[in-house]
């Protein structure tokens, strides 16, 4: 690695403090996919990139992308912008996305001597990411913090054998079924370069990772277990615990349609746990809140009502976790508001300003 880099002191420790289950003035706010289709000027740079990947592979665009949605809005938290599948694509799987379409490898990895030729990718591929992670980390001069993130091992394994997204998951799960030896050795490979991957973006500058489950959700109750909570935990257990400025990198875990195996999920290695909008946070924080902070959990699809509407569900949300931990010589029960899922490219932008203002708005009148 080249030198540590230098990063300007946080403004903002907010969102880092409600993920170490420390109390906080108020309840910290950043959306999934924050920058994103929505935002007419994330539109535009895409324009001049020319294509996503274009997009993503461009440290200037990176930044550029990430720091919009903080100059509208008073998020506590930015995310690196990036894909959950550019570790299979270092892979060598050939990732393209179509225009209007999801992302499609050129390679499917669906038999034997294709499982067989995975391996941990040479990180040098990866460059573009980790140079965008210190450049945005420069670029937010101190602001608010940054969170790395990667798709699961089991997220990413739907992908490489699907070829593409799924609507029924047929290629995965027939070999899960029919061939779980190939399955455990994909993700093997995917747990430990994911690991490696995080670590990586924490060495460039990122103050806490996110593991992205987006499909965990997916599988029966037994698979879930075997086939995703046992690599998320294999990466948890490798990853760094410190940054490069010597600050604790928290580490959040996003299971889409996880909520039954919550109790299971609260035994892993993180400081949080994401939650989809099917989940009451209140019973959640029974449950695991006296160990995990929890993150979440509004429907997107609130966004399309007007404001007043989404004031009133996002004082559901917030009542729905109850009162807030408050006492700054301990840590207790913490709540980092986002939506359930990635916000949708349809949003009204002025809609978001409502949330946003409504969050802050509420969670400080519940800590008078």
């Amino acid at each position: 690695m080249s030198s540590t880099p230098r990063f300007a002191p946080l403004q903002n420790d907010t969102f880092l403090r409600a993920c170490l289950r420390q109390a906080t003035d108020y309840t910290p706010l950043w959306l999934m996919r924050q920058a994103g289709r929505y935002l007419p000027e994330y539109c535009a740079t895409r324009a001049k990139a020319g294509s996503f990947m274009g997009l993503a592979t461009n440290v200037d665009y990176a930044t550029e992308v990430t720091l919009q949605p903080l100059e509208r809005y008073p998020l506590d938290a930015a995310i690196l912008f990036s894909d959950i599948l550019t570790v299979p694509d270092a892979m060598g799987l050939g990732l393209s996305f179509a225009q209007g379409e999801g992302p499609r490898f050129a390679t499917a990895v669906r038999d034997e001597a294709a499982v067989a030729k995975l391996e941990v990718p040479d990180m040098d591929k990866l460059r573009y990411v980790f140079d965008a992670v210190t450049s945005i980390r420069k670029a937010l001069n101190g602001r608010v913090p940054l969170i790395g993130f990667s798709g699961s091992p089991w997220t990413l394994a739907c992908y490489m054998v699907e070829g593409a997204g799924s609507d029924d998951y047929r290629q995965v799960k027939t070999m899960l079924y029919s061939r779980p030896d190939l399955m455990h050795r994909i993700l093997q490979v995917n747990a430990d370069a994911v690991a490696t991957y995080l670590n990586a973006q924490i060495d460039a500058g990122a103050q806490a990772v996110m593991i992205f489950d987006s499909w965990g959700g997916v599988l029966a109750d037994g698979a879930f277990q075997q086939f995703s909570l046992a690599y998320t935990a294999r990466v948890l257990a490798q990853l760094k615990r410190t940054g490069v400025d010597g600050q604790v990198v928290p580490r959040i875990v996003f299971t889409k349609g996880g909520g039954l195996w919550l109790e299971e999920m609260g035994q892993l290695d993180c400081d949080v746990l994401g939650l989809d909008w099917t989940v009451n946070l209140g019973k959640a924080r029974a449950q695991v809140g006296a160990h995990k902070a929890l993150q979440g959990n509004i429907d997107p699809n609130v966004l399309f009502a007007p404001p007043a509407a989404i004031e009133a569900e996002v004082k559901k949300v917030l009542d729905s976790f109850g009162a807030p931990h408050r006492d700054p010589a301990t840590q207790g029960p913490t709540h980092i508001f986002n939506l359930g899922h990635g916000i949708s490219q349809y949003t009204p932008p002025e809609h978001v300003a409502a949330l946003v203002q409504a969050v802050h708005e509420h969670s400080r009148k519940m800590r008078k």
